[in-house]
């Protein structure tokens, strides 16, 4: 039997059609103390801007609220976009909740923007390059030390100090996959929107693992892999619930901003080229019943060896949302 590794959520904080930011900070809150309750083992929220779709622009301050309105789930970043922050700034915003919250706080760092170019002007403060990336986690390393003290600069961190915060590297190319890899650090591979040669990029990951790196925090490679998932009490119900994440890539694709959408009928969705394109970028997903999801995460396990999953589920009804979360619980957490 397929071993049934630890599952974990990626919050975006959805915004639906007739609901308020307000409304939708909410609901991701009530989802973050659902989640603790069902026994998931990480909530890491999203770094997202210029889009009416999600609400997760301030990723350390949503953190921060979930960590108070749970008790054992680790909640952190998936992920913070390291080129938009100062170092020094990240670690003191997670330091702080860290110290508040000890031993429950993961930062996972990217090197994209999370936005368009024009956005990213307004907000970037540091290059993405593979070198500068891990210089500013090098120095991360060191403010979250028993020292608090940066690796390549002398200054302290007092809120950081001791808190010892595990830092994972995210990534959706080839590129970033190596760079996870020979940091010695552990990886998280977007492949809920870039499946793509996943199977590729987690070799790669694994052959490029090195614990010689003085980034390195653990002792071998491990994956974490992003999966689509909406658990429905039927295959049609799910398919059918499915829909708003469509409508929302192809909003994405003709850069139409609005919220998040009420389902439709799947047949109603698109030209046949558009739901192509859909298929080919949503390709890995676990959209059912909780017969099927079931099968489906247990083979995307045994095929990949991933460690763990965090599952991405959008729908336009926050009530559904739990639903799935519920029968995920169910059927993951059952032997």
């Amino acid at each position: 039997m397929t071993k049934h590794v630890p599952i974990n959520l990626l919050e975006l904080v959805g915004i639906s059609e007739g609901q308020t930011v307000r409304e939708s900070i909410e609901a991701a809150m009530e989802n973050a103390e659902l989640v603790d309750k069902l026994g998931f083992k990480r909530l890491w929220f999203a770094e997202h801007h210029n889009t009416k779709s999600l609400a997760s622009a301030a990723t350390a301050q949503l953190i921060g609220m979930a960590a108070d309105r749970t008790e054992k789930i680790r909640v952190g970043s998936g992920g913070i976009m390291l080129p938009n922050h100062s170092p020094l700034q990240v670690a003191e915003n997670f330091g702080t909740i860290a110290q508040m919250h000890p031993d429950r706080v993961d930062l996972g760092l990217g090197r994209a923007p999370g936005t368009d170019g024009r956005t990213s002007q307004l907000i970037t403060r540091s290059s993405s390059d593979a070198q500068n990336f891990a210089n500013s986690i090098y120095d991360m390393i060191g403010w979250f030390s028993d020292e608090g003290m940066g690796k390549s600069v002398p200054v302290t961190s007092t809120v950081g100090t001791g808190t010892n915060i595990p830092i994972w590297v995210l990534g959706s190319s080839v590129n970033g996959a190596s760079i996870a890899g020979q940091l010695g650090l552990p990886y998280s591979i977007a492949t809920h929107f870039t499946p793509d040669n996943y199977k590729e990029k987690i070799d790669i990951y694994r052959s490029a693992f090195s614990t010689e790196s003085p980034t390195a925090q653990i002792d071998a490679p491990y994956v974490m892999a992003g999966i689509n998932v909406i658990v429905a009490p039927t295959d049609e119900e799910a398919e059918k619930l499915w829909t708003t994440s469509q409508q929302m890539l192809m909003d994405m694709q003709t850069g139409r901003q609005r919220p998040l959408q009420p389902p439709v009928d799947p047949e109603e969705l698109g030209t046949e080229a558009e739901r192509a394109m859909m298929d080919g970028m949503f390709s890995l997903k676990a959209v059912g019943s909780p017969e099927t999801v079931k099968k489906k995460l247990e083979s995307f396990v045994e095929e990949t060896g991933v460690d763990e999953l965090i599952v991405v589920t959008y729908t336009h009804d926050p009530e559904k949302r739990k639903q799935s979360m519920e029968l995920l619980a169910d059927l993951w957490f059952e032997d």
